[in-house]
């Protein structure tokens, strides 16, 4: 199973919420009943009024994320007298500024009521920072813009999935999670059709390169987005407006089942406190470990219009052909996503995409026909769904305190990108075009991601028998759940 936290035993309607009086050490008991009808009503609203301007959120954080890479293909680097190593630091150092602000974004989230009112400031931001790539000249004001791009969109991501659980049971969270990341995967598909358009129809209007206007329209409509979708993006359960009293309190009360925690605990730690206790808890490293390598051995996804290149296309059929390899992802993570929750098994869920990635890496590194490479390329691509598995193998795995878990999805979701820095010098151009060495090295890495998702299954099912063990007796998790995402049987 998922987690060493117990979900309540009660699948019906009508449950039992276990409270502590804090002040008295007592622990008593609240009854809440609701119609399971309700609930589900409840589910689709929140889905209906989240999924639609997430996922366009999401569309945008990596179209202007990624966009560096399509620009290149149209004379980024020659305008700007990039060099190679120069061309990988962009890359890398919009990492650096990730990396290092989503812990204390996660946190200042955390004790936010307004989150939608934050993040959508962000977004803006960063919009209005990627535009302003569109005016650098040298390899300096390329690399600060990255930097400081990078340090604004550190909040969106985890701050998303942090939100997500905020609303979502252990149970729904792979599902979502993966429709929220398809964001990511209709951007790379999307990116390149939208980056073909503007690269292969604006040179030199207004006298300004195309690749500059790559890097302003897709800003401009970044900043307008984020206006719009203000009064849009839903808060918490507790301060959520559009919600009823009554479904404010199924909404809360229902996650209060799941975690398996007493109110007070979850919601009663600073910051601070929700820190220290992600950051002493060895299962947040060993998912740290697993997300970073994984984020590694799928740094392919940076260089992706380049290795697509190596075909032997044209700027504008090469950004075409990067769209199907990535709406190909969608179609796969989202049913794995869905039987991952049907199931409650994460491990087997996460390792089949990454084998499929990793013959496509074998593919790549030893043929030079076109349809071959091509084909290889939808294989890499599904190894996109074993990074979603991680993401929601998170939250199943540390359930709460909220605190704590907001701490945790940071941390996990940092380390992660911490490893695409590396992974962003293994594609240098003197490896191309057929990046063979590049290949060999990522078929490495993801094994030994692999490795890594198969020692913190052990370790969790090793926790879980402790735990029955202790209590005397196995419990039963709801149907479709698991304790950390590993099945009990």
């Amino acid at each position: 199973m998922d987690s060493v936290n117990r979900p309540s035993k009660e699948k019906s309607a009508s449950s039992v919420v276990p409270t502590v009086d804090i002040t008295a050490g007592e622990t008593v008991s609240a009854t809440t009943t609701w119609d399971s009808r309700a609930e589900k009503a409840l589910v689709r609203k929140i889905d209906l009024r989240i999924f639609p301007v997430m996922i366009v959120l999401f569309i945008l954080n990596f179209i202007d994320r990624n966009n560096f890479a399509n620009a290149r293909l149209k004379g980024l680097e020659q305008d700007l007298h990039l060099s190679d190593v120069q061309y990988q630091t962009c890359i890398s150092i919009l990492l650096v500024g990730y990396v290092a602000m989503q812990v204390p974004s996660n946190m200042l989230l955390n004790v936010l009521t307004r989150p939608s009112w934050y993040l959508c400031g962000c977004i803006a931001t960063w919009g209005i920072i990627s535009a302003c790539t569109g005016a650098v000249t040298n390899a300096v004001g390329a690399i600060m813009c990255r930097f400081f791009l990078g340090c604004v969109e550190a909040s969106f991501f985890p701050g998303s999935l942090y939100l997500l659980s905020r609303w979502y049971t252990r149970k729904e969270m792979q599902l979502r999670v993966t429709l929220l990341n398809a964001g990511n995967l209709a951007a790379q598909a999307f990116g390149g059709l939208i980056a073909a358009g503007i690269l292969g129809n604006m040179q030199g209007a207004r006298g300004l390169a195309a690749w500059r206007w790559l890097f302003i329209i897709e800003g401009a409509i970044t900043v307008a987005a984020a206006v719009l979708t203000v009064f849009i993006l839903p808060d918490y359960p507790g301060t959520t407006s559009w919600l009823s009293a009554e479904e404010r309190d199924i909404a809360i009360r229902r996650l209060e089942l799941d975690a398996g925690e007493d109110p007070a605990m979850l919601e009663g730690l600073s910051a601070v406190q929700g820190l220290r206790l992600a950051v002493t808890d060895s299962k947040v490293w060993l998912l740290g470990l697993t997300y970073f390598s994984t984020i590694m051995g799928l740094s392919f996804s940076f260089f992706f219009p380049t290795i697509t290149q190596s075909l032997g296309y044209s700027t504008t059929t090469t950004l075409l052909l990067t769209a199907p390899p990535w709406i190909w992802a969608i179609l796969v993570s989202l049913p794995n996503a869905w039987n991952a929750d049907r199931t409650g098994e994460r491990f087997l869920h996460y390792f089949w995409p990454a084998a499929a990635c990793i013959v496509g890496y074998i593919i790549s590194a030893t043929t030079t026909g076109t349809g071959p490479r091509y084909f290889s390329m939808f294989l890499m691509t599904t190894g996109y769904a074993s990074g979603f598995v991680m993401l929601a193998w998170v939250s199943n795995t540390i359930p709460g305190p909220a605190a704590k878990k907001a701490a945790a999805i940071a941390m996990v979701n940092a380390m992660g990108n911490i490893g695409s820095i590396p992974g962003s010098y293994i594609w240098p151009a003197k490896y191309g075009p057929l990046y063979v060495k590049s290949f060999g090295a990522e078929i490495a890495i993801l094994g030994f991601a692999s490795v890594c998702a198969f020692v913190l299954r052990t370790y969790l099912r090793h926790l879980n028998k402790k735990l029955d063990a202790e209590e005397g007796a196995t419990i039963v998790p709801l149907e479709g759940t698991t304790k950390n995402g590993v099945p009990s049987s």
